[in-house]
């Protein structure tokens, strides 16, 4: 046990607000804590003489009371030691009323629950791993090719396998593309060729082609990949890996209704591409030249029934196209019909580019049908600018097909797939069908990297087939630490963005390698060197841990004993919060270092009418949300005690039942928002607490009490000006059940 100095801030109205000798007196009568001193401001010379002086004293680890820990957040930091700091500024002073008699309680319990958990943090010790300064890229496109660049660029070492025979992907197709420089109104060369010679002559970049992965596994900067080129087999070790393995154009075939497979003469955007790269726009069924053209936008994008979202780039790639016919026959009359025009970025100069050829014709509107018209095409648009029912002949039709990733589809997937339309069917041999579910079904994303993992053999993706991403806060990360999504594979993008991707992607794969090298983990616990450790002596092999880490951390051994890959591993806390044996624990996060400072909390007996409410915040988003609420003065109940968990889903129901077991009155649990549009850092942390609540419900059943005395709410950062009112209700609810009964005893 560490021994703890405390030192409490006079500062920022917290000397003018509460008793700092009662504050003193409670912190010294805790364990491990050598006698509290208070000083003007702690934040200046003399608050760091009073800190160095304190550790003279043989204090190990500090307990700061002042502010948050969001301000002055390198000030207290002192080597070999660990400091807590307790957010008496925010949490106390500036949300409740001063000199109040259950605000000093708040304080002091504040404090102790401090010094509980500092008496018990272990200060962490780095384990370096042997890491090898190479990265993979998979995907010889444009991003592929821009990740490879700025890796070797940068001095490390770059394994680049590319499936086709020659690296550009569809960029060797292109000729023109759209404007990537001011003022954005000209196509452009691909510019292609030196790309690829470059990458051909780097003397740090190896190049694979016709060649695909057979199998990844290890862990960041230690990586085995085994590859096949051509008839070769090869083994490699590597650092990092970048996936940049592309798109493909959504099925047109699904698209009979305008037309696409009735009409030769209804072609998609890839098709006329190739097209305008030949130099002539010609009608397939005559082979006569095209005059009349039509573009229909968001064909399939933006419809439940096809593609959902946006593709980003498609409206642009038309607008080019509709210039570059019109280059290539001035007497060529295009119409666009859309949807919207989105043109994003700085690309609004190339709109207008387009608006100004007499020969482009633009309209809003919805394309309800293609049908044939003897030689011509009829298109007929249910509603536009021109009015509903409107008709239009045309020669040609060019479907604005969407972009749809390379990992939304594989062998993996589709056998999945397959197997669960007979399970619904009932056709085949029903009992291989099962068995073929049960096999696929714990698999994530495709087969493309053959990830050794438990959790499957590639990135798990989102419901449209992208890899899963924090996309605001860590936009190229996946769900498996150390490897990156890239290009139009991580989402859909012009060349520009794709170029971006790679480069960001590399940087972050770099990133990847040189943490490794220090022991340390990339995000969102940036720096942090404390890795689970795992008490396997009293291991059930139950399998909760190894089932629910997002990360694939975790593999098992044939006894379902779980293998750690500290590598790979972001220090949620979810195998924490999953064992129901308490094995797992972190040198700075534990169970037990929670239960001690639940129990830190003093809770009145029901004859002082003063419930006691645990409030467990998700570090990332809730107690942030909460400081800001008293940053900005907003009050709430004095009864609330809240304590910060690295994840919702990191917290053990253990926590719970001691609380509720102490004579708490009711538990709020406080995570972030879940959904498609989720802000969890760690992916999962609702969901698994909404699983773990079914446990919650028969523990609070065992022991007699309502269910309503346990509540999880979602919480986004920028929810803290009505986290107040949440927590108020919340605490009328407590109220209006009454005491808990387990107070009494």
């Amino acid at each position: 046990m560490a021994k703890v100095g405390v030192l409490i801030c006079q500062g920022c109205d917290i000397a003018s607000s509460l008793d700092l000798g009662a504050l003193e007196k409670a912190a010294g009568k805790c364990e491990g804590a050598i006698p509290a001193r208070s000083v003007p401001f702690l934040c200046d010379d003399a608050g760091g003489k009073a800190i160095d002086e304190t550790l003279a004293l043989g204090a190990n680890a500090l307990v700061i009371a002042a502010c948050s820990a969001r301000f002055h957040t390198r000030a207290f930091v002192r080597e070999h030691c660990h400091t807590e700091r307790v957010s008496l500024r925010e949490l106390v002073v500036a949300s409740h009323e001063p000199n109040d008699e259950d605000t000093q309680m708040l304080a002091e319990d504040m404090l102790r629950m401090g010094v509980a958990r500092a008496a018990r943090v272990e200060l962490p010790e780095p384990q370096p791993l042997p890491a090898e300064r190479t990265v993979l890229v998979v995907g010889g496109g444009p991003s592929g090719i821009a990740a490879a660049l700025g890796a070797a660029r940068a001095g490390y070492q770059v394994v680049l396998v590319e499936k086709q025979p020659e690296l550009g992907g569809w960029l060797r197709s292109w000729k023109r593309t759209l404007p990537s420089r001011t003022p954005y109104r000209d196509l452009e060369p691909s510019g292609l060729d030196p790309l690829v010679a470059e990458v051909e002559k780097h003397p740090r970049i190896q190049v694979h082609r016709n060649a695909q992965l057979i199998r990844v596994s290890g862990q960041p900067g230690q990586f085995e990949v085994e590859l096949k080129a051509g008839e070769q087999q090869i083994s490699t070790r590597v650092g990092a890996i970048v996936q940049a393995t592309g798109w493909k154009p959504y099925e047109a075939a699904k698209l009979s209704h305008l037309g696409y497979g009735r009409s030769p003469d209804v072609i998609t955007n890839v098709d006329f591409e190739r097209m305008l790269a030949a130099g002539t726009v010609k009608r397939p069924s005559s082979g006569l030249l095209a005059r009349r053209i039509a573009f229909i936008q968001c064909a399939g994008s933006r419809d439940a029934n096809h593609l959902a979202y946006c593709s980003n780039v498609c409206c642009r790639v038309t607008l080019k196209q509709a210039l570059w016919a019109r280059e290539l026959d001035p007497a060529c009359e295009t119409y666009v019909l859309a949807k919207e025009i989105r043109t994003l970025g700085l690309h609004e100069d190339f709109y207008r580019r387009a608006q100004e050829d007499a020969g482009i014709f633009i309209t809003k509107g919805e394309v309800a049908a293609v049908e044939l018209a003897g030689r011509s095409l009829l298109v007929r648009m249910a509603t536009s600018q021109l009015g509903d029912n409107i008709e239009l002949e045309v020669d040609l039709v060019v479907l604005a097909t969407g972009m749809v990733p390379v990992a939304a589809d594989g062998p993996a997937i589709r056998e999945l797939r397959d197997a669960r339309k007979a399970l619904a069917k009932g056709d085949g041999n029903l009992e291989v069908v099962k068995a073929t579910i049960a096999r696929l079904e714990p698999h994530e994303g495709t087969d493309i990297l053959g990830l050794d993992y438990r959790q499957g053999p590639d990135l798990p993706s989102l419901e449209y087939g992208f890899p899963d991403s924090h996309f605001i806060c860590f936009p190229y990360e996946t769900r498996r630490t150390g490897i990156y999504a890239a290009g139009c594979l991580r989402a859909p993008g012009d060349l520009e963005s794709c170029r971006i991707d790679g480069e960001g992607a590399a940087l972050k794969a770099i990133q990847a390698i040189e943490h490794s090298a220090l022991g340390e983990a990339m995000h969102p616990r940036w720096g942090d060197i404390s890795p689970p450790t795992f008490n396997l002596q009293r291991c059930t092999q139950c399998k909760r841990c190894t089932e629910e880490c997002p990360f694939g951390t975790l593999d098992e051994d044939e006894k379902c004993t779980p293998k750690p890959n500290p590598g790979r591993c972001r220090r949620c806390g979810i195998c924490l919060g999953a064992c129901p044996e308490r094995i797992i624990s972190y040198a700075d996060y534990s169970v037990d270092m929670v239960v001690r400072m639940i129990k830190a909390i003093e809770v009145p007996d029901e004859l002082e009418e003063k419930p006691r409410i645990l409030m467990l915040l998700c570090e990332n988003d809730a107690y942030p949300a909460l400081e800001l609420a008293g940053f900005h003065r907003q009050r709430y109940s004095t009864f609330v005690r809240a304590i910060p968990v690295r994840c919702l889903g990191a917290i053990n129901v253990v926590w719970l039942s001691d609380a509720l077991a102490r004579g708490f009155d009711g538990i709020l649990l406080l995570g972030c928002k879940p959904g498609e549009q989720t802000q969890c850092h760690y992916s999962r942390d609702s969901d698994l607490m909404a699983t773990r609540s079914e446990n919650v419900k028969q523990k609070l059943k065992q022991m007699a009490l309502e269910e309503q005395r346990v509540r999880i709410e979602h919480v986004a950062l920028s929810d803290y000006l009505t986290l107040p009112t949440l927590i108020d209700g919340f605490v009328k609810r407590i109220e209006d059940l009454g005491p808990n009964p387990f107070k009494e005893s």
